[in-house]
């Protein structure tokens, strides 16, 4: 299977993503007018253009975009909106463009996130945060909190999901080496 998306769902998902981030740069929110009604387009798309199959599609694509995001809102590291749009990427498209969407903006967040650290001058303070948080997860009966404090830098994660889902599309445009090379043929 390609992992690029079908031409019908292009407009859309191109829509949805420039939304999403232009409303998560503004307001720091992904709005559920924005994701909601991408999932159901999705849905209802690939099951009008490719039937059973194309709902089967949708719906791996809805699981791989929302899943591992869900896991990480559950535990209070990002918020709902980029689990939705995800998820909505994910049902208008096909589920290896989502996880390569995922994979290109999770590398986009990182850099987003070096940055800001270097901007702000906490780069040393925040790798003591993380190491002491990986030290805690993987020690047992060791008591601490996250990484995370209520002074540290966010940043706009749904725009990073949007720069990465476009990045996966330019992907999928040159033959899906990235893809490829994630997930193999």
């Amino acid at each position: 299977m390609n992992h690029r998306p079908e031409i019908w769902a292009l407009p859309v998902l191109a829509a949805v993503v420039i939304v999403a981030a232009v409303f998560d740069a503004r307001k720091g929110k992904i709005p559920n007018a924005v994701t909601y009604p991408a999932i159901l387009i999705g849905l209802t798309g690939q099951w009008l253009t490719g039937g059973s199959d194309g709902l089967v599609r949708a719906l791996l694509g809805l699981a791989a975009g929302f899943g591992p995001l869900a896991v990480c809102w559950a535990c209070g590291g990002l918020g709902g909106g980029d689990v939705k749009l995800m998820g909505a990427v994910g049902a208008l498209t096909n589920w290896k463009f989502t996880v390569a969407g995922l994979f290109c903006g999770l590398a986009v967040a990182v850099v987003m996130a070096v940055f800001v650290m270097i901007r702000r001058r906490i780069v040393r303070r925040t790798l003591g945060r993380i190491w002491r948080a990986v030290w805690v997860a993987l020690a047992p009966g060791v008591k601490g909190g996250g990484p995370a404090t209520t002074d540290s830098p966010k940043i706009p994660f749904g725009v990073a999901l949007c720069i990465g889902v476009g990045g996966a599309l330019v992907d999928g445009f040159l033959g899906g080496p990235l893809a490829s090379a994630l997930l193999g043929n």
